[in-house]
This record gives C-alpha cells, sequence and structure tokens, in this order.
C-alpha cells in the first residue's frame, strides 16, 4: 500500500510558525492534502513532546495516530560550528522509532545546551558528533540532512563550506542514508551530483503552516505492506522508496543566484560574470542552488543513476487556481471558495493535482483552472524563479483573462 508521507514539517513552538500547527490542525489540513503519514516535528521541545504523549496513541510500531492521521516522531536541529577552520550551518532532520529514544536524544541535547526556546533548537556541536551521539543512543534513530542545497544551512548549499556529505560527516557519513532535496532543486538536478548516487532523496515540506498549500508541498511516497517506523526507515535505507512529489525547482526561494533589496536574481553564468556581486549596489549575492549543482556537477550527460527513484512536479492547488484566476494573493476569498469545491468534489489536493480527469475538474470548476493543472502534470508552465528567499510564481499566458481581485481578503479573514 502507497503512503503518501511529509515528515519534515514544525511544531507551534518553533519560530515563525502558525499557531495552528498543533496536532488537530496538523491531522485535519493533512488529510485534506491526501497525506496519510506526518512528522511530529519538533520532539526535543519539552512542552510539545508533552503534548504528543498526551495526544497521540499508538496504532503499530513507531507509528502514532490522532485524528484518523498517521504521526512518526521527528525533529530538526540546527548546527553552528567550525569545522577545518571555517564556519558552518547545517539543519538535520531527525526520526525517532519511539518517545523513549525521543527522551533519550532530548536529554542528551541538554547536557549541549537549551532545548526549551525554540521547536529548532541550535547547538555549537559539528554533525560527526552529533551522528555518532545518535547511533550510541539508537541505531534505529535517522538523521537526514535537511534542504541539502540551500544556500545557508544546507549541507552543500554555498555557505556551508563542504562539497560533499563525507567532507562534512567523515566517517559517520556510514550512517547517513538520505538526503532532503528542498524546494529549490528535484531528483533530476541531484543526479548531476555522482557521489550522491548512494543516497535515498526525500522530499518534505518543511512546513510552518498547517494551511495544505503548505503541508506536503513537498512529500516521499512508500509502498509498504504496513505502515511502521521500522518499514519506513527500512525503505530510506535501502533505497526503495515508490515516488517523490516535487515542488518546482524554480518555484523554490533559492533557485537563482540573486539580491532581494534590489529585485535582482541572476542566472549563474551571469553571476559569475559579476564576480557574484550584485550589479545593482556591488554588494554579494545569495548563491542560489542552480549554481551550486552546476558547480559540483561532473554528469554533463544527462544521465541519472540505474536504481533512480521517479518523481512529479507540482505546484500547490491554491497557487494554480489563484495563477489561473489572474489573482495574486493564493489567501483570496476567491481561491479558497474553489478550492473546498475542489476538495468536497475529490477528496483531497493530491486527488486533484495528480489523478482528476480534466474534463471532471472543469465541470466542478471552469476550463482554465483544469487546463492549468494539466499542463502542471505535463511540466508546461513557465514559471519566474525564486531567488534570495522570494518565491518563484507561475506565469499563466496573457489571453487568460484575470479576475480583478477586489476579493483578495485573507485566509484568515475568510475561515473566520
Amino acid at each position: 500500500m502507497k503512503y503518501f508521507s511529509d515528515l519534515h514539517i514544525h511544531s507551534h513552538y518553533s519560530r515563525a510558525t502558525s499557531h495552528m500547527m498543533n496536532v488537530a490542525e496538523i491531522a485535519k489540513y493533512a488529510k485534506m492534502k491526501g497525506l496519510d503519514l506526518v512528522g511530529t516535528g519538533d520532539f526535543t521541545h519539552p512542552i510539545w513532546s508533552k503534548e504528543l504523549k498526551e495526544k497521540l496513541v499508538e496504532v503499530s510500531p513507531g507509528v502514532y495516530g490522532h485524528g484518523g492521521m498517521n504521526y512518526i516522531l521527528s525533529g530538526e536541529i540546527s548546527l553552528i560550528y567550525t569545522q577545518d577552520g571555517k564556519g558552518r550551518k547545517v539543519h538535520n532532520v531527525i526520526l525517532a522509532p519511539d518517545f523513549d529514544t525521543a527522551d533519550q536524544i532530548t536529554g542528551w541535547l541538554k547536557t549541549k545546551g537549551r532545548v526549551d526556546y525554540d521547536g529548532r533548537p541550535i547547538f555549537g556541536f559539528s554533525c560527526i558528533e552529533f551522528v555518532e551521539a545518535m547511533m550510541n543512543i539508537n541505531e534505529k534513530i535517522e538523521i537526514i540532512p535537511a534542504h541539502v542545497w540551500t544556500p545557508h544551512f544546507g549541507v552543500l548549499g554555498a555557505s556551508s563550506g563542504f562539497n560533499s556529505i563525507e567532507e562534512c560527516f567523515q566517517d559517520q557519513s556510514k550512517h547517513i542514508h538520505a538526503l532532503e532535496t528542498g524546494l529549490s532543486s528535484d531528483p533530476e538536478m541531484n543526479w548531476k551530483v555522482s557521489s550522491l548516487d548512494r543516497y535515498s532523496l526525500v522530499s518534505f515540506s518543511d512546513s510552518h503552516s498547517a494551511w495544505p498549500w503548505r503541508l506536503g508541498r513537498e512529500a516521499t511516497v512508500f509502498d509498504l505492506k504496513e505502515l511502521t517506523y521500522d518499514n519506513v526507515v527500512e525503505s530510506i535505507r535501502r533505497k526503495k522508496i515508490a515516488e517523490t512529489i516535487e515542488f518546482f525547482p524554480e518555484g523554490g526561494k533559492y533557485h537563482l543566484d540573486g539580491h532581494r533589496n534590489c529585485d535582482v536574481s541572476l542566472e549563474p553564468s551571469e553571476s559569475r560574470k559579476n564576480e557574484n556581486m550584485c550589479p545593482s549596489c556591488g554588494k554579494p549575492l545569495t548563491i542560489g542552488v542552480l549554481n551550486r549543482v552546476e558547480e559540483l556537477s561532473d554528469r554533463k550527460d544527462g544521465s541519472k543513476p540505474e536504481d533512480a527513484v521517479p518523481f512529479r512536479r507540482l505546484f500547490p492547488l491554491s497557487e494554480i487556481i489563484a495563477a489561473a484566476r489572474g489573482i495574486d494573493n493564493a489567501f483570496s476569498k476567491k481561491v479558497w471558495a474553489d478550492y473546498d469545491k475542489l476538495i468536497e468534489k475529490f477528496g483531497s489536493e493530491f486527488e486533484v493535482l495528480l489523478n482528476a480527469h480534466e474534463n471532471d475538474i472543469k465541470k466542478a470548476l471552469n476550463e482554465k483552472i483544469s487546463s492549468l493543472v494539466i499542463k502542471m502534470r505535463t511540466g508546461d508552465v513557465t514559471v519566474k524563479p525564486g531567488y534570495d528567499g522570494v518565491y518563484g510564481k507561475i506565469i499563466v499566458d496573457k489571453e487568460i483573462p484575470a479576475d480583478n481581485g477586489n476579493d483578495q481578503s485573507s485566509l484568515k479573514s475568510f475561515l473566520g
């Protein structure tokens, strides 16, 4: 049976996170998205951990349930440290098989610093020390370098100083089995770097909001006889993932190089001509994911690993509706009225995006939206690429008439 899974999210105890990232709301909106399994996020935070223990019930080994949704214990930590004389910044996702193991992880982290101030705590030790400590606690713990290409906290990002997983984790790299692609890259981009062939490429949302356009915007699909923690981790470790659901990489916040303050975005070749400096103000550019992939690429012929896992690129349904309607604000009341109609008709967002027939979408709403859904499935969409923290945007053909957008009330107001 296939399970659509998003194992990298955050609770309302993480910074810049919606107050609705609680157990009940995550379950509600994950089901609307079409997810079958989510991570809890932030299990190292003591108050969130207490809530999880009170509200989650184990439904199978290492899998917990609430509100009709399955959960696996997950978290993320930020490591900021010095290695080989260089400053390093790396985020890692952690999966734990049970609450006892999660408590041991938190206990060890508390010997290194505080865990109570943020759902994603920051520490000053290396990835090497971290992985070694986790394996001493329980070898079932899974550690996944997060959004590996993003410039500021990805292990292969422009600011990390690492050019390989082995350089970062050294002798502990044997315990790293998977890499999270992040919104600004997809598997096809990662295939250009042959040293990554040994790793499973997983995709999760890193969601800080419970609304379904954030949850599951990237997902990993597991094909399992039984949904258990061990089976999920075994699929990751053996590269037996069924497929991944990817954001269009151009839509990610760090796809191209750029300088947001000057509204400047550049292709890698243009950045190099400008010596990676903003042509407008002369300050350093934020070097994006495409540039870093090109820099480390050693597979130039477009080939891929023999065991490459299939993937599909999607934009969230709300963004497709907004683009088709010509509305800049995806929080618009019209957008979410259309969204609710489609969810009521087809059951979940993934069902609309992946499976619904064009004519059925057209009957439920209109031809503009149904046509754009089909174009997205075939990759026949134009995206203005994101850069330096600015998301990319779907560009719709000019002949599609735009709504006047006068009703662009916020989603919060719309939902009351």
